[in-house]
């Protein structure tokens, strides 16, 4: 069954970096687009980036040019390396996949960017 499994989230002062990392399974990775979703507390989930199976990448306007989403076909997984973290940052991240038509997330991860 598809599976995925976040990690690398944590408590980072503004200005610090995170990478996220999703390992995937139960699917053919390599053939498939993958996102990366957050939720603030009180907030709707908003799509914060996503890589198309060549490699295409799309970013919230936020996150641009400070967060960068990446693939490792030959790992299964999924990254979001983060920079320049602002406190407005701070959200359960979820990567996601839509395999056969149907949406998968994983569990989340917390990240917090705080002094």
């Amino acid at each position: 069954q598809v599976q995925l499994v976040e990690s690398g989230g944590g408590l980072v002062q503004p200005g610090g970096s995170l990478r996220l990392s999703c390992a995937a399974s139960g699917f053919t990775f390599r053939s498939y687009g993958m996102s990366w979703y957050r939720q603030a507390p009180g907030k709707e989930r908003e799509l914060v980036a996503d890589i198309g199976s060549g490699g295409s990448t799309y970013y919230a306007d936020s996150v641009k040019g400070r967060f960068t989403i990446s693939r490792d076909n030959a790992k299964n997984t999924l990254y979001l390396q983060m920079n320049s973290l602002k406190p407005e940052d701070t959200a359960v991240y979820n990567c996601n996949a839509v395999v056969v038509g149907r949406d998968y997330w994983g569990q989340g991860t917390q990240v917090t960017v705080s002094s």
